[in-house]
Protein backbone atom coordinates (compact mmCIF):
# COMPACT_ATOMS: atom_id res chain seq x y z
CA UNK A 1 0.00 0.00 0.00
CA UNK A 2 0.93 3.54 -0.37
CA UNK A 3 1.98 5.38 2.50
CA UNK A 4 0.31 8.92 1.64
CA UNK A 5 -3.05 10.10 2.42
CA UNK A 6 -3.72 7.84 4.91
CA UNK A 7 -4.42 7.84 9.02
CA UNK A 8 -1.70 6.41 10.68
CA UNK A 9 -1.11 5.90 14.28
CA UNK A 10 2.93 5.65 15.17
CA UNK A 11 3.93 5.05 18.66
CA UNK A 12 7.17 6.05 19.96
CA UNK A 13 7.28 8.90 17.76
CA UNK A 14 8.83 11.49 19.77
CA UNK A 15 12.89 10.84 19.16
CA UNK A 16 14.60 8.55 17.27
CA UNK A 17 13.31 5.81 14.67
CA UNK A 18 9.94 7.37 15.63
CA UNK A 19 10.68 10.73 15.25
CA UNK A 20 12.37 10.50 11.51
CA UNK A 21 9.20 8.55 10.65
CA UNK A 22 6.87 11.41 12.23
CA UNK A 23 8.34 13.94 9.34
CA UNK A 24 8.36 11.41 6.18
CA UNK A 25 5.25 10.11 6.96
CA UNK A 26 4.35 14.02 7.41
CA UNK A 27 6.06 15.20 4.30
CA UNK A 28 4.13 12.50 2.67
CA UNK A 29 0.65 13.98 3.30
CA UNK A 30 -0.51 11.25 6.13
CA UNK A 31 -2.58 12.05 9.16
CA UNK A 32 -0.75 11.26 11.81
CA UNK A 33 -1.56 10.27 15.25
CA UNK A 34 1.60 10.09 16.99
CA UNK A 35 1.72 8.40 20.48
CA UNK A 36 4.44 9.13 23.25
CA UNK A 37 5.28 9.73 26.78
CA UNK A 38 7.20 12.41 27.10
CA UNK A 39 4.94 15.46 28.09
CA UNK A 40 7.63 18.35 27.44
CA UNK A 41 8.76 16.29 24.12
CA UNK A 42 4.92 16.38 22.76
CA UNK A 43 4.69 19.89 23.46
CA UNK A 44 8.11 21.01 21.79
CA UNK A 45 6.57 18.79 18.73
CA UNK A 46 3.04 20.38 18.67
CA UNK A 47 4.48 23.34 18.53
CA UNK A 48 6.68 22.23 15.40
CA UNK A 49 3.75 19.99 14.08
CA UNK A 50 0.56 21.70 14.57
CA UNK A 51 -1.78 19.47 12.13
CA UNK A 52 -0.56 16.00 13.66
CA UNK A 53 -2.63 15.09 17.04
CA UNK A 54 -0.23 13.63 19.53
CA UNK A 55 -1.56 11.34 22.06
CA UNK A 56 0.54 10.82 25.71
CA UNK A 57 0.97 7.41 27.06
CA UNK A 58 3.36 5.20 28.64
CA UNK A 59 3.15 1.86 26.94
CA UNK A 60 4.22 0.06 30.38
CA UNK A 61 0.87 1.18 32.14
CA UNK A 62 -1.85 -1.14 31.36
CA UNK A 63 -4.44 1.54 32.46
CA UNK A 64 -2.31 3.92 30.28
CA UNK A 65 -2.96 1.25 27.19
CA UNK A 66 -6.42 0.90 28.00
CA UNK A 67 -7.05 4.48 27.90
CA UNK A 68 -5.16 4.94 24.75
CA UNK A 69 -7.17 2.38 22.79
CA UNK A 70 -10.32 3.82 23.57
CA UNK A 71 -9.74 7.47 22.73
CA UNK A 72 -8.15 5.83 19.23
CA UNK A 73 -11.59 3.52 18.64
CA UNK A 74 -13.55 6.26 19.69
CA UNK A 75 -11.96 9.21 17.69
CA UNK A 76 -9.57 7.66 15.25
CA UNK A 77 -12.15 4.95 13.53
CA UNK A 78 -10.55 5.68 9.83
CA UNK A 79 -6.52 5.04 10.44
CA UNK A 80 -5.65 2.51 8.29
CA UNK A 81 -2.18 1.96 9.26
CA UNK A 82 -0.53 0.87 12.82
CA UNK A 83 3.00 1.19 13.46
CA UNK A 84 4.52 -0.24 16.66
CA UNK A 85 7.93 1.22 17.07
CA UNK A 86 7.48 1.93 20.57
CA UNK A 87 10.58 0.20 22.09
CA UNK A 88 13.01 -0.18 25.33
CA UNK A 89 15.99 -1.87 26.44
CA UNK A 90 17.59 -2.29 29.34
CA UNK A 91 21.06 -3.79 29.84
CA UNK A 92 20.94 -6.58 32.82
CA UNK A 93 21.63 -9.83 33.93
CA UNK A 94 18.42 -11.83 34.96
CA UNK A 95 18.59 -12.60 38.53
CA UNK A 96 21.58 -9.88 39.82
CA UNK A 97 19.39 -6.95 40.12
CA UNK A 98 17.15 -5.78 42.19
CA UNK A 99 14.95 -3.66 39.87
CA UNK A 100 14.74 -7.29 37.66
CA UNK A 101 10.72 -7.79 38.50
CA UNK A 102 9.92 -4.10 37.21
CA UNK A 103 12.42 -3.70 34.39
CA UNK A 104 10.73 -7.25 32.48
CA UNK A 105 7.71 -6.65 33.07
CA UNK A 106 8.16 -3.09 31.37
CA UNK A 107 9.92 -4.87 28.58
CA UNK A 108 7.85 -7.21 27.91
CA UNK A 109 4.77 -4.48 28.39
CA UNK A 110 6.34 -2.01 26.14
CA UNK A 111 7.84 -4.18 23.38
CA UNK A 112 5.45 -7.22 23.03
CA UNK A 113 1.94 -6.45 24.94
CA UNK A 114 1.18 -3.50 24.09
CA UNK A 115 1.81 -3.90 20.08
CA UNK A 116 -0.46 -7.02 20.42
CA UNK A 117 -3.27 -5.34 22.43
CA UNK A 118 -3.00 -2.00 20.01
CA UNK A 119 -3.32 -4.52 16.89
CA UNK A 120 -6.09 -5.97 18.49
CA UNK A 121 -7.86 -2.95 19.34
CA UNK A 122 -7.60 -1.56 15.51
CA UNK A 123 -7.60 -4.18 13.48
CA UNK A 124 -11.69 -4.56 13.10
CA UNK A 125 -11.62 -0.76 11.61
CA UNK A 126 -8.63 -1.74 9.75
CA UNK A 127 -10.42 -4.53 8.14
CA UNK A 128 -12.78 -2.17 6.53
CA UNK A 129 -10.58 0.15 4.71
CA UNK A 130 -9.79 -0.03 1.27
CA UNK A 131 -6.40 -0.80 2.06
CA UNK A 132 -4.25 -1.26 5.33
CA UNK A 133 -0.83 -2.39 7.28
CA UNK A 134 -0.04 -3.42 10.68
CA UNK A 135 3.79 -2.81 10.76
CA UNK A 136 6.32 -3.99 13.51
CA UNK A 137 9.29 -2.33 14.05
CA UNK A 138 11.61 -5.17 15.60
CA UNK A 139 15.31 -6.22 16.00
CA UNK A 140 18.39 -8.28 14.35
CA UNK A 141 18.47 -9.61 18.45
CA UNK A 142 15.17 -11.67 17.31
CA UNK A 143 17.01 -13.41 15.28
CA UNK A 144 20.09 -13.81 17.70
CA UNK A 145 19.35 -12.26 20.56
CA UNK A 146 22.53 -10.77 22.65
CA UNK A 147 23.88 -11.84 25.94
CA UNK A 148 23.05 -8.60 27.76
CA UNK A 149 19.78 -8.19 26.63
CA UNK A 150 17.83 -11.18 27.17
CA UNK A 151 14.62 -10.06 27.71
CA UNK A 152 14.31 -7.51 24.62
CA UNK A 153 15.43 -10.05 22.46
CA UNK A 154 12.91 -12.42 23.65
CA UNK A 155 10.38 -9.38 23.18
CA UNK A 156 11.41 -9.22 19.62
CA UNK A 157 11.47 -12.28 18.68
CA UNK A 158 8.05 -12.66 20.05
CA UNK A 159 6.94 -9.89 18.07
CA UNK A 160 8.43 -11.39 14.96
CA UNK A 161 6.52 -14.74 15.53
CA UNK A 162 3.32 -12.53 16.16
CA UNK A 163 3.73 -10.84 12.88
CA UNK A 164 4.42 -13.93 11.09
CA UNK A 165 1.38 -15.26 12.53
CA UNK A 166 -1.56 -12.33 12.25
CA UNK A 167 -0.03 -12.72 8.14
CA UNK A 168 -1.32 -16.09 8.73
CA UNK A 169 -4.43 -14.90 9.83
CA UNK A 170 -4.92 -12.05 7.48
CA UNK A 171 -4.48 -13.88 4.52
CA UNK A 172 -7.03 -13.24 1.23
CA UNK A 173 -8.00 -9.63 3.01
CA UNK A 174 -6.63 -6.11 2.44
CA UNK A 175 -5.09 -5.80 5.63
CA UNK A 176 -0.89 -6.24 5.50
CA UNK A 177 1.65 -7.36 8.29
CA UNK A 178 5.04 -6.11 8.05
CA UNK A 179 8.00 -7.24 10.40
CA UNK A 180 10.68 -4.36 9.74
CA UNK A 181 14.15 -5.92 11.09
CA UNK A 182 16.32 -3.02 12.68
CA UNK A 183 20.15 -3.47 12.68
CA UNK A 184 21.65 -1.29 15.57
CA UNK A 185 20.60 2.29 15.15
CA UNK A 186 22.12 5.66 16.42
CA UNK A 187 19.20 6.84 18.66
CA UNK A 188 18.98 7.78 22.57
CA UNK A 189 18.36 4.08 23.24
CA UNK A 190 21.78 2.86 21.74
CA UNK A 191 23.76 5.65 23.36
CA UNK A 192 27.21 4.09 24.10
CA UNK A 193 26.27 0.90 22.37
CA UNK A 194 28.48 -0.92 19.85
CA UNK A 195 29.86 0.80 16.19
CA UNK A 196 28.69 0.91 12.66
CA UNK A 197 25.06 2.53 13.56
CA UNK A 198 23.09 3.57 10.97
CA UNK A 199 20.52 6.61 10.81
CA UNK A 200 17.00 6.83 11.40
CA UNK A 201 16.69 8.76 8.40
CA UNK A 202 17.61 5.65 6.60
CA UNK A 203 15.55 3.14 8.81
CA UNK A 204 12.30 5.45 7.68
CA UNK A 205 13.34 5.65 3.88
CA UNK A 206 13.56 1.37 3.68
CA UNK A 207 10.64 1.41 6.02
CA UNK A 208 8.39 3.33 3.77
CA UNK A 209 9.78 1.60 1.00
CA UNK A 210 9.47 -1.95 1.77
CA UNK A 211 5.85 -1.51 2.68
CA UNK A 212 4.66 0.60 -0.52
CA UNK A 213 6.73 -2.56 -2.31
CA UNK A 214 4.30 -5.02 -0.53
CA UNK A 215 7.00 -6.76 1.23
CA UNK A 216 5.58 -8.82 4.27
CA UNK A 217 9.45 -8.76 6.51
CA UNK A 218 11.87 -5.77 5.85
CA UNK A 219 15.59 -6.20 6.04
CA UNK A 220 17.44 -3.25 6.83
CA UNK A 221 20.96 -2.22 6.09
CA UNK A 222 22.95 -4.79 7.68
CA UNK A 223 20.67 -7.18 8.18
CA UNK A 224 19.95 -8.26 4.55
CA UNK A 225 23.58 -9.67 4.86
CA UNK A 226 23.03 -10.96 8.78
CA UNK A 227 20.25 -12.79 6.86
CA UNK A 228 22.32 -14.79 4.87
CA UNK A 229 25.09 -15.23 7.39
CA UNK A 230 22.54 -17.07 9.84
CA UNK A 231 21.02 -19.15 6.77
CA UNK A 232 24.41 -20.20 5.99
CA UNK A 233 26.04 -20.51 9.15
CA UNK A 234 23.73 -19.67 12.20
CA UNK A 235 26.41 -20.43 15.12
CA UNK A 236 28.69 -17.78 13.12
CA UNK A 237 25.60 -15.42 13.23
CA UNK A 238 25.08 -16.56 17.09
CA UNK A 239 28.42 -15.23 17.79
CA UNK A 240 28.37 -12.75 15.59
CA UNK A 241 25.80 -10.69 17.90
CA UNK A 242 26.38 -12.68 21.21
CA UNK A 243 28.18 -10.04 22.86
CA UNK A 244 27.42 -6.83 20.84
Amino acid sequence: MKLHGQCIVLTGGTSGVGLALLKALHQRGNQLVVVGRNEARIAELQATFPDVTFLRANLASTTDVANLILTLQRDFGNCSVLINNAGVQFTYTVGDNAEGQSRIASEIQINLTAPIQLTDALLPTMRRQPAAAIINVTSGLGISPKRSAPVYSGTKAGLQVFSKAMRYQLEGTRVQVVDVVLPLVDTPMTAGRGRGKISPEQVARELIGGVERGRSVVNVGKVKLFRVIHRLAPGLADHLLKNG
